[in-house]
């Protein structure tokens, strides 16, 4: 399976074992884990920077988000319903070390965020070796596109998804009884869930290119289930935001937009595998003619 692959060396390309994939592999991998613990250790001295100014920040009443969507509301409904998180939420640590292990939960979180265009990097290396050269060429920027699209889709969540999501969970009552007592590991949980899975929804437009590559997606076949992604986008939105029409489609339009691109991306895909298709014909018919007429000379 791996033996197409090629290393450069001092005498050129050369085909890899098995295992000498797997020593590549395993140094790529291992990078990659060094990026993330270098990042991880990073993250973990940043401690007030990181915990007060960023994973806090979004159930306060000041924070970006919560601010526009007050001043959106007053501006265009003349009243205070899209003002989330103006009540205070307060955060509880029920274990000993509960404190610790979440700033060691955050930093280990933090680091993989940040190192997400190390490890691309370096599996794109470990890959690239596979592709032909005109495939290697219109694949260039991939790493750059992904890591752009990751770090595109970690904001929107932080920003857009995660004070909505708040406050909707942190104001959701079963009973005037009923008192939340918020840990700060759920909290913090579901902060980091949100963000990451943002993170890789957007990685939508590069799974689409790798997948129309290998022939398992089409452009017809992306168009003929728009309206059902459409439908699950809709479903997603309703679930993860409060129950009103505007944070719904402010949620579903990025997703919305993400699916027409990732139809765009396969089309161009398939388009170029057709003309490299042809080209191969035309040159492998001109081969065939230039051999007849040796042969009849």
């Amino acid at each position: 399976m791996f033996k197409f692959l090629k290393k450069k060396g001092k005498g050129g390309e050369k085909e890899m074992s098995f295992l000498e994939h797997l020593e590549e592999l395993r140094w790529h991998i291992i990078r990659s884990v060094l990026a993330i613990v270098v990042f991880m250790v990073v993250a973990f001295v940043f401690k007030s920077f990181i915990f007060d100014n960023i994973i806090l920040a979004p159930k306060s009443p000041g924070f970006w988000t919560n601010r526009m969507l007050c001043k959106l509301g007053e501006t265009i409904l003349h009243n205070d319903a899209l003002c989330i998180n103006t009540k205070p939420l307060s955060l509880i640590s029920i274990k000993m070390s509960g404190q610790l292990t979440t700033h060691i939960a955050v930093s280990m979180v933090a680091g993989i965020i940040l190192a997400f265009p190390v490890i691309v990097w370096e599996f794109w290396k470990f890959f690239r070796p596979a592709l032909k050269a005109n495939e290697a060429q219109h694949a260039r920027g991939a790493v750059s596109a992904a890591s752009l699209l990751f770090f595109s889709g970690v904001l929107f969540g932080y920003y857009m998804l995660s004070p909505l999501s708040i406050h909707f969970l942190s104001s959701y009552r079963i009973s005037p009884e009923v008192t939340n007592q918020i840990n700060i590991r759920s909290y913090i949980g579901t902060l980091s869930s949100i963000c990451l899975a943002t993170g890789l929804v957007f990685e939508l437009p590069i799974i689409s290119y790798f997948l129309t590559k290998v022939g398992i997606v089409t452009p017809a076949f992306l168009r003929k289930y728009r309206k059902h992604a459409i439908v699950v986008i809709f479903v997603l939105a309703a679930i993860i935001t409060p129950p009103d029409v505007f944070s719904q489609t402010l949620v579903a339009i990025p997703l919305l937009m993400l699916y027409e691109v990732s139809i765009l991306i396969s089309r161009r895909v398939m388009n170029q595998k057709e003309r490299d298709r042809e080209a191969f014909f035309n040159d492998d018919g001109e081969n065939k003619d230039t051999e007849t007429e040796m042969s009849t000379s």
